[in-house]
C-alpha cells in the first residue's frame, strides 16, 4: 500500500521512535535500579503466572467502581489485542498484505468488535474525567502535592485520551475506507455501516483516506512511544510487573538491619525508597481509588496516598536523566510528596494496598518516611513520647509497673507458664487487655471460655512484654527490635502449641513479623478459637436474639484475611447479624491503628472512629461487637456522646455473657 519513499520515512521515523523510546524506559529501568535492595525474586514463574492471571482477568481492577471498571476492560483488551492489530497494518502497508477472508475472518471480527469497544471505553472514561469531573480526581486543599501534578495530570490524560483515540479511530475509518473500495464485510460489521456511508466518494478519495488513515493509525504511535515513558499510559506496562514482585502478604514490612551503623534507616530520599517502592511510582495508574479508601482522607485530613506516590512520579520524571545517572535527587521526600500532617495521620490500616489494582503499597511509603523521622532525625509527635518510654521501661505502652500485668485475672483461676511451663494453648494477654480498665473484662471473659471449655491454657503474666506494633508502625524499629527479640526468647522457651491473642495487633505481629525474628508460631485470633471451640461442642451458650454489627478490625480483616470467624461465632450464640455498608475487605478503619492511639488526631472534617461509629449505627443494631481492645476503645469515646448509643461488647464478652454450665 505504501509507496517506496513511504516505506523509507516510516523506517526512518521508525527507528527514531525506538530509539527514543529506548532511551525513556532504560533511564525509568535505571531509576528504579536506584532503590535499596529488596529481596522480590523468589519463585519467579509463580509470581509471572498470578501477575498474568490478575492482569488478564482485571481482577483487581473489578474490586471497585464496576461501570468504570468495564470501560477500563474495553480499553485494556482492545489493547492487548491491538499489539496484534497494529502487526498485521504494518505488514498490510509495507508489504502488502491482504488480511481478509478464510483464515482472517475471526481475527476481523474480533479486531472489529474490540475496536469499537476501545472508542466505547475511552471516550466514556474521559467523558468522565473532564465532563462529569467527580471528586475522585480532585484533592482537598490540605494534602500536599507536586507543584506539577495538579495542572500536569489533566493535560497527560489528555494526550493519552486523544492518541488513544486517533489511534483506535483512524484505524477504523482506514478500514471503512478500504472496505468502501471492495465491498460489505460480515466480518468487519462496524467498519463496513461507516464504509456504506463512504461509498459515495471517488475512487481517488477513498484510496487516499484509506492511505491517510493508516498512517493515522500507526504514525501516531511512532509519536506516541517516546513519550510513554513519561506518561500515566507507562501502567500498561509496569501493573503486571508490580503485581509479580508484589509479597505474598501485601502490606508486610521488611525488618531493618539495625548493626549497620553507617546505614541510612528510612527513607528521606527518593533514592532512600527500595526499588519495589520507585516501582510503585511508575506503576501508579493515578485513579485514586487508594485516597477514597483511606480512613484519614475521608475524614478530611492532609493524607493521600495517591498524592505520594503521583508526586514521587512527577519528581522522578522531572529529574530522570540526573537521577538515572546516579546523582543524588535535589530534595527530600517531605518537600514535595507530603508534609508532616499527613506524614503521621496514616492508620496502617491497609486499605490503600487492599483496594490498589496494580498492587502499589503507598502504605509503606509512609512508614519508611516514619522510620527516618524517628531513627535519623528523632522527630516524631510528641505524645508519643510517653508511650516509647512506656514500652522501653515497663514493657507496655502506659508505662504501668510490669508486677501489674496480672491484675485483671484477680480472682479468676488463671494458670501461669511459672506452674505450667508447656501448655497446650499459651493465651497472649497483650497490653490493653492487662492495663486499660475497659478492656481488662475482654481478658476475664477469655478466661472464662477457655476454663470452661477444658482448655490446657496458660498466661506468661509478668513474662509478657508488649509485641512493639505500635513502636514499629510509628517508625521506631530500634524499639520493636528490643521488644521482639526478648519475647521470641521467652516464647521459645514456652514454645506453645497455639497462642491465642484478643488483640489483631498482637496476632498480626506474633504470626507474621516475629518470624524475621526466629519466632515461628501457629497464633489464632480469639474469635477464631472460640468458633473452634462452638463447633467441637467444646462450649455450651444460651441463645442471644438482638441483633448485632460486628465491626472488622483491619489488622484482623484486611491484614490477615479473618472474616469468617467472628460471624459464625455472633451467629453460634444466636445473635442477628446486621452487616454495615463498608465491611469485610471495605470495613472502615476505627482510627486507632499505626500508633494513633498514643497521639492526638490530626485536624480534619470529623474524627475517624466517628465515621466508622455513625455507620455502625445507622445499620439499627442494639450491640456493636469488637474483635479488637483498641477498637473497642474508640468506639466507647463515640458511645460516651451519645445518649441513644448501642451497646459495645467484645466477642469474648458476647459469648461469656451466655455461657452455660
Amino acid at each position: 500500500m505504501l509507496t517506496l519513499p513511504e516505506k523509507i520515512l516510516f523506517v526512518l521515523l521508525l527507528a527514531a521512535s525506538l530509539y527514543y523510546a529506548y532511551t525513556g524506559f532504560r533511564r525509568v529501568y535505571l531509576a528504579i535500579r536506584r532503590g535499596r535492595p529488596e529481596d522480590r525474586f523468589d519463585r519467579l514463574p509463580q509470581r509471572i503466572g498470578r501477575a498474568l492471571w490478575l492482569t488478564l482477568t482485571q481482577r483487581t481492577v473489578f474490586k471497585r467502581r464496576p461501570l468504570v471498571s468495564l470501560l477500563h476492560a474495553f480499553v485494556f483488551y482492545g489493547f492487548v489485542y491491538y499489539l496484534l492489530v497494529n502487526l498485521v497494518d504494518l505488514l498490510e502497508g509495507l508489504f502488502g498484505l491482504h488480511a481478509r477472508g478464510g483464515f482472517w475472518n475471526p481475527y476481523n471480527l474480533i479486531a472489529d468488535l474490540l475496536t469499537a469497544l476501545i472508542l466505547v471505553g475511552i471516550l466514556g472514561l474521559m467523558l468522565r474525567r473532564y465532563v462529569v469531573a467527580p471528586r475522585d480526581f480532585t484533592w482537598n486543599s490540605k494534602v500536599p502535592l507536586h507543584e506539577k501534578v495538579r495542572q500536569g495530570i489533566p493535560r497527560d490524560s489528555a494526550i493519552v485520551g486523544a492518541f488513544i483515540t486517533f489511534h483506535v479511530g483512524s484505524r477504523l475509518l482506514s478500514k471503512a475506507f478500504q472496505l468502501a473500495q471492495e465491498e460489505p464485510d460480515p466480518f468487519q460489521p462496524v467498519a463496513s455501516a461507516l464504509a456504506g456511508a463512504l461509498s459515495g466518494l471517488s475512487p481517488q478519495a477513498l484510496t487516499f483516506f484509506e492511505h491517510f488513515f493508516w498512517w493515522g493509525a500507526l504514525g501516531s504511535i511512532l509519536l506516541f512511544l517516546p513519550y510513554f515513558p513519561r506518561s500515566k499510559h507507562i501502567h500498561l506496562m509496569m501493573a503486571p510487573i508490580n503485581l509479580a514482585f508484589g509479597k505474598e502478604k501485601p502490606g508486610a514490612l521488611v525488618p531493618l538491619d539495625l548493626e549497620k551503623e553507617e546505614e541510612k534507616f528510612g527513607a528521606e530520599k527518593l533514592e532512600d525508597l527500595s526499588w519495589k517502592r520507585l516501582l510503585d511510582a511508575y506503576a501508579c495508574i493515578m485513579c485514586n481509588r487508594c485516597q477514597e479508601a483511606c480512613p484519614a482522607y475521608t475524614t478530611g485530613k492532609a493524607l493521600s496516598p495517591a498524592a505520594i506516590l503521583i508526586s514521587e512520579r512527577y519528581e522522578l520524571n522531572e529529574i530522570l536523566p540526573e537521577f538515572a545517572s546516579g546523582k543524588e535527587s535535589p530534595r527530600p521526600l517531605m518537600e514535595f510528596a507530603l508534609n508532616e500532617e499527613a506524614l503521621w495521620a496514616c492508620t496502617t490500616c491497609m486499605a490503600c494496598v487492599e483496594v490498589c489494582p496494580v498492587g502499589n503499597e503507598p502504605m509503606l511509603h509512609i512508614l519508611d518516611v516514619r522510620r527516618a523521622k524517628v531513627l535519623m532525625e528523632g522527630e516524631f509527635p510528641q505524645e508519643l513520647n510517653n508511650a516509647f518510654r512506656g514500652m522501653e521501661r515497663a514493657g507496655n505502652p502506659w508505662g504501668i509497673s510490669q508486677a501489674k500485668r496480672l491484675d485483671w485475672a484477680e480472682g479468676l483461676p488463671v494458670p501461669k507458664v511459672a506452674e505450667k511451663p508447656h501448655p497446650e494453648v499459651l493465651y497472649w494477654v497483650g497490653c490493653a487487655a492487662s492495663y486499660d480498665p475497659r478492656a481488662q473484662r475482654i481478658a476475664r471473659s477469655m478466661a472464662q471460655i477457655l476454663n470452661a471449655a477444658g482448655v490446657d491454657w496458660a498466661v506468661l503474666g509478668t513474662e509478657e512484654k508488649c509485641t512493639g506494633d505500635a513502636a514499629r508502625r510509628a517508625g521506631n524499629e530500634y524499639l520493636f527490635f528490643q521488644l521482639a527479640t526478648e519475647n521470641v526468647e521467652t516464647l521459645n522457651r514456652v514454645a506453645p502449641k497455639t497462642i491465642v491473642t484478643t488483640c489483631p495487633h498482637c496476632f498480626h505481629t506474633l504470626a507474621n513479623e516475629y518470624k524475621d525474628f526466629g519466632g515461628n508460631y501457629r497464633v489464632v485470633h480469639h474469635s477464631e478459637f472460640i468458633a473452634e471451640l462452638l463447633q467441637e461442642g467444646r462450649l455450651k451458650v444460651s441463645e442471644e436474639t438482638r441483633k448485632v454489627v460486628f465491626h472488622d478490625p483491619c489488622y484482623l480483616g484486611r491484614h490477615n484475611g479473618v472474616y469468617e470467624a467472628p460471624r459464625e461465632v455472633l451467629k453460634g450464640v444466636g445473635f442477628k447479624l446486621a452487616e454495615p455498608e463498608r465491611s469485610r475487605e471495605k470495613s472502615f478503619c476505627c482510627g486507632a491503628g499505626g500508633a494513633q492511639f498514643w497521639k492526638e488526631e490530626e485536624p480534619g472534617a470529623m474524627r475517624v472512629s466517628q465515621n466508622r461509629y455513625l455507620e455502625l449505627k445507622g445499620t439499627g443494631a442494639e450491640v456493636i461487637a469488637t474483635g479488637c481492645p483498641f477498637c473497642m476503645a474508640m468506639m466507647n469515646v463515640e458511645v460516651a456522646q451519645d445518649q441513644e448509643a448501642p451497646e459495645v461488647l467484645d466477642i469474648a464478652e458476647l459469648v461469656a455473657r451466655g455461657l452455660r454450665a
